[in-house]
C-alpha cells in the first residue's frame, strides 16, 4: 500500500504588494513552471486542478486600510479549504502549489475544520525564511497578508482573515513549530513571548536537518496531525534568488530535501504547501528544475512502498492555557467527536509509528555548503515585497 499525492495549484498573488507601481508579482506563475518540469509525472500524483484566484488589484489601498485584498483573500481561503478537505477525504496527501504565503490561510482553515471533526488539534510546521508575524500588536500598520500569515493563522489580526467561519485561532501558539527563520528575524522575540517554538537557521544547521525534523515531530506530539508550510525563501539566495524577498543566511537545497523527507515520513503529516517561488526571476528555468528535484526527493517517503495513508491520532492531553504573554482568548470547546460525522481518515491509537525510522542519522551537510560569488547578491529592490 502507498500514499497517493494530489497536486492542487493555488496561484494567488493577493498577499503581496506589487514589485513596482505598474507590475504584479510573478508568484502566480510558479505552479505552471513546476508542472512544466515534470513534477506531477515524477511524483505519480493525481492532478487536483487549479483554484483560480480573484483579480489582483490593490486599487487605492493605503497604509492604515488593513490588509490589502482582504475580502478576496478571505473568499479564496474558504474555497481553498474546501478543495484541501476534499483531497484529504479521499485519503490522499495534498501538495498545494502557491502562490504567495497567504495560501496558508486556506490550509489553516481546512486543518481547523478537520481538527474539529476528530475532536483534536492540528499542528503547523512553518518552514520559512521569515517569521511573517507582523500584526497590529507589533507594527504600526499591516498590509500584505504574505508577510502576516503566521500572525493571522494564530489569531492575530482583523477578523475577516483571522477568524473566518468564526474559527480563531486556526492553530494555537503551542501547536506551531517555526523552522528556518534567520537568526535576527524582526519578530523573533515576539515569537518567543507567544510561546511559539522556533529553530532558526544556525540551530537547524547545528543540529542537522534530519534531527530537526524529528525534533519538530516531538514538539507536536499532542496534536492529532500536522500541516507543513514551506516558503522557498528559507533557501539562501546564493542558491535560490527567485523569490520576492531574498534574505542571506538560509539553508541549501540538500538540507531542505532532508528536512522535508523527515517531516513527511509519518502518516501524521497531512499535507504540504509550497510558496513564493517567482519564475520571473528564473529566465532559464534552472531554479524551477532544482525545486522540482528537491520536492520529488523530499516527498519520496510519502509514495514509498509500504507508506501508510494519512492517520489522525486521537486528541492528546488537554493543552495548557496560553502563556501570560499571549493575549488571545481561549478557543471555544470542540464538540464531542460523536456529534460530528466520522472523518474519512482512520483514527489509530497513540503509539510508535511502525513505518518511522527511529534513527534519522546525522545530517552530513555542514555550514560550508553555501559560497557566495560577487555576482550572487540579491537585488535590493526586490527585498521585502511582502511588506506593503
Amino acid at each position: 500500500m502507498m500514499r497517493r499525492i494530489a497536486v492542487l495549484d493555488a496561484p494567488t498573488n493577493l498577499g503581496l504588494r506589487p514589485p513596482t507601481v505598474s507590475s504584479i508579482p510573478g508568484c502566480a506563475k510558479a505552479p505552471g513552471a513546476l508542472r512544466d518540469n515534470g513534477l506531477l509525472a515524477r511524483l505519480r500524483a493525481r492532478d487536483a486542478g487549479c483554484l483560480t484566484p480573484p483579480r489582483y488589484d490593490p486599487g487605492d489601498w493605503r497604509p492604515g486600510d488593513g490588509v490589502c485584498h482582504a475580502p478576496e483573500i478571505s473568499a479564496y481561503s474558504v474555497a481553498l479549504a474546501d478543495r484541501i478537505g476534499a483531497i484529504i477525504d479521499r485519503g490522499e496527501f495534498p501538495l498545494v502549489l502557491g502562490g504567495d504565503c497567504s495560501v496558508l490561510l486556506g490550509s489553516a482553515l481546512a486543518m481547523h475544520r478537520l481538527g474539529e471533526a476528530v475532536g483534536g488539534r492540528i499542528g503547523l510546521v512553518f518552514v520559512d525564511g521569515h517569521s511573517d508575524f507582523r500584526h497590529p500588536g507589533n507594527a504600526s500598520y499591516v498590509g500584505a497578508a504574505a508577510g502576516e500569515d503566521l500572525a493571522l493563522v494564530t489569531g492575530r489580526g482583523q477578523p475577516d482573515l483571522a477568524a473566518i467561519e468564526g474559527r480563531r485561532p486556526y492553530f494555537r501558539d503551542i501547536d506551531v513549530v517555526v523552522l528556518g527563520i534567520r537568526a535576527q528575524d524582526e519578530y523573533r522575540l515576539d515569537l518567543q513571548a507567544a510561546g511559539i517554538t522556533t529553530r532558526p537557521v544556525p540551530a537547524l544547521r547545528a543540529e542537522g536537518a534530519a534531527r530537526t525534523a524529528q525534533w519538530a515531530h516531538e514538539q507536536l506530539v499532542d496534536c492529532a496531525g500536522y500541516w507543513v508550510h514551506i516558503d522557498v525563501d528559507v533557501l539562501d539566495p546564493a542558491v535560490m534568488p527567485a523569490v520576492d524577498a531574498p534574505d542571506p543566511g538560509g539553508i541549501a537545497f540538500a538540507e531542505l530535501e532532508i528536512l522535508l523527507a523527515g517531516l513527511v515520513d509519518t502518516p501524521h503529516c497531512l499535507g504540504v504547501e509550497l510558496t513564493v517561488f517567482d519564475p520571473d526571476y528564473d529566465p532559464d528555468g534552472a531554479y524551477a528544475a532544482e525545486i522540482v528535484n528537491t520536492v520529488v526527493a523530499g516527498l519520496a517517503p510519502v509514495v514509498a512502498p509500504g507508506a501508510v495513508p494519512p492517520r489522525l491520532l486521537p486528541a492528546g492531553p488537554v493543552a495548557p492555557a496560553p502563556r501570560a504573554a499571549d493575549s488571545l482568548p481561549e478557543p471555544e470547546p470542540l464538540p464531542a467527536p460523536a456529534a460530528v460525522p466520522a472523518p474519512a481518515v482512520a483514527v489509530e491509537p497513540i503509539g510508535p509509528d511502525p513505518t518511522a525510522d527511529d534513527d534519522l542519522g546525522d545530517d552530513p551537510l555542514g555550514p560550508g555548503l553555501l559560497r557566495r560569488s560577487a555576482g550572487d547578491e540579491p537585488d535590493p529592490a526586490r527585498s521585502g515585497s511582502d511588506i506593503a
